[in-house]
């Protein structure tokens, strides 16, 4: 069983609408419990700021700054894990922009975000995750994107290079260039990084898909069928990476006028897809009912975190918002077991902490009350 690391002690400055807050924290299940816009899922973000990107919001950093506070936020944790503690900070200072949020790993500045993930991963499920298979394939690019991040921590940085290629390539477009040797060493980049995101959302499905197998075909999260839509993904299964980047680099050659009538690169890897399939019923996701979604995908992030747990080494620790309302009592009961199972640390949000019931004297219990955090009572 791959070792757990959790996080010991939590403490925020100056965070959505926690001034200051120092919580301690046990290993295991954690439940936070209040009423709606107490402060539960603020608490779940801060989480989500121990790796890399935006968190489980994508919010602006003026927005997650506290109102009323001098501007700026800081969070700490306190990590245990098989090596020892770690301790890990992030934030931003006062008057500093999108691009300054700063990470310190046992005392020293961090090379960049991605330092993290040599300490912890961190994997959530929010309500707003509900709308996945129904909503814009973008969606699925970042959770898919997410997850591979989870188990191959170079990813994060290759589709920052990809991003930043294709803004450059868009304003050559825009701009109404022409310049040959401008395009040409835009797009060799955009082909070696395009086909590397490619190659790793295809190993991350294909090592999530035999994950999936594993699952009891008549378990109360169905077992789904994924697979990627997008020209390099399927390439990159039969084609050596070189002869997939010269193609590609070929294609955004041969597509520019194309592109710039459009104003915008319409051929890579940011127009890709995932595509789930409920494999009992052999329906697409999208046409499945709301619970069957919802079963479908905590099925697909807890399969990701028993592989995160093999990949790594380390369990992740798990982020799930307001889990629990939309599951049947079945459902919840056999969540709990698949979490202890997995031998991690998971935060579970709700308003009602009973319907956490059945993990009492397995779990710590914190009521959320609009910045303050205390032990729950009778828990």
């Amino acid at each position: 069983m791959p070792a757990q690391t959790h996080i010991s002690k939590l403490t925020l400055t100056d965070f959505r609408n926690y001034a200051t807050l120092a919580l301690d924290l046990a290993p295991g299940a954690v439940v936070f419990s209040g009423d709606n816009g107490a402060g539960k899922t603020n608490l779940l973000e801060a989480i989500s700021f121990l790796t890399p990107g935006r968190g489980l919001r994508r919010a602006p950093y003026a927005d997650v700054a506290r109102e009323g506070g001098g501007g700026g936020f800081a969070l700490h944790a306190r990590l245990d894990g098989p090596d020892g503690q770690a301790e890990i900070g992030t934030g931003i200072s006062v008057g500093e922009g999108e691009g300054g949020r700063r990470v310190r790993i046992n005392g020293a500045a961090a090379r960049s975000a991605e330092d993290m993930l040599e300490w912890l991963r961190v994997v959530w499920l929010t309500p707003a995750m509900d709308a996945l298979f129904t909503g814009p394939a973008a969606d699925r690019r970042r959770f898919l994107d997410r997850l591979v991040l989870a188990i191959d921590p170079g990813h994060g940085q290759r589709a920052l290079d990809y991003e930043k290629a294709m803004r450059g390539r868009n304003r050559l477009l825009t701009d109404g260039t022409r310049d040959d040797r401008w395009f040409d060493a835009i797009e060799t980049q955009m082909a070696e990084t395009g086909v590397a995101i490619a190659a790793a959302r295809a190993e991350l499905v294909r090592l999530l898909a035999a994950m999936i197998d594993r699952l009891p075909d008549t378990g109360p999260f169905p077992q789904a069928d994924i697979s990627l839509s997008g020209d390099l993904e399927t390439e990159i299964s039969t084609a050596p990476a070189v002869d997939v980047e010269e193609r590609f680099r070929r294609a955004l050659a041969n597509g520019r006028d194309r592109d710039r009538a459009a104003g915008r690169t319409l051929e890579g890897p940011h127009r890709s897809d995932l595509l789930v399939r409920h494999r009992p019923k052999a329906m697409p996701a999208e046409l499945c009912s709301t619970g069957e979604q919802k079963a479908l995908l905590v099925g697909i992030v807890l399969s990701h975190a028993r592989l995160t747990g093999e990949m790594s080494g380390m369990t992740p620790i798990l982020l799930l918002d307001e889990i629990a309302a939309h599951l049947d009592g079945g459902r919840r009961a056999a969540l709990f077991s698949i979490l202890e199972e997995l031998n991690c640390q998971a935060f579970m949000t709700g308003t009602d902490a009973a319907l956490f019931s059945s993990l009492r004297g397995r779990a710590q219990f914190l009521t959320v009350d609009h910045g303050t955090v205390g032990p729950t009572e009778d828990a």
